[in-house]
């Protein structure tokens, strides 16, 4: 099922998102309909909280032919190095719009998968920089709060307008 995304400047968007005490097969469903909803859109992540529901679960696809499904259920990262890189970012709650972010290149994610199982895997590169984007939305922050108060309002401003029109 195809999920509503929330968009900026939606407050929704602020709420920090809680633990996923149990992996249970609601939790798969809403995976599940995630994906259909990421896949759709079309983007390569997409945090629960951009669907309006308050639990830390990400789901990611970094593959040109949908191919490589990624879980990541209460994700946290520990930067591996101060190296930081500079990439073009976007969002699907922030639609049409991609401004440059600076973020560590080099992370360790520890989460839990799909079916309950912790792992952890090294990233560098869009790996690592998607983490961190969806994760952010877990904790209630933008990619557009990184900008200038000025780009952000601007952004913001011009989302409103269109969300009138289309009211």
């Amino acid at each position: 099922m195809i999920l509503e995304i929330l968009e900026f400047p939606d407050p929704r968007l602020r709420t920090v998102a809680k633990p996923v005490k149990e992996v249970t097969d609601k939790t798969r469903q809403l995976i599940d309909d995630m994906f259909e909803t990421m896949y759709d859109a079309p983007g390569i992540g997409l945090a629960a909280t951009q669907v309006n529901v308050h639990e830390q679960i990400i789901v990611m696809d970094l593959s040109e032919d949908k191919s490589e499904p990624r879980v990541f259920i209460n994700p946290e990262i520990e930067v591996l190095d101060g190296d930081f890189q500079d990439m073009q970012e976007g969002c699907l709650s922030v639609p049409g719009f991609y401004e440059e972010v600076s973020r560590p290149d080099h992370v360790m994610i520890r989460a839990i998968g799909r079916d309950g199982e912790a792992y952890e895997e090294e990233a560098t590169g869009l790996l690592a920089v998607c983490i961190q984007h969806e994760m952010d939305h877990l904790k209630g922050k933008l990619f557009v709060d990184y900008l200038s108060p000025l780009k952000r309002t601007r952004i913001r401003k011009k989302l409103e307008k269109q969300h009138k029109i289309r009211a």
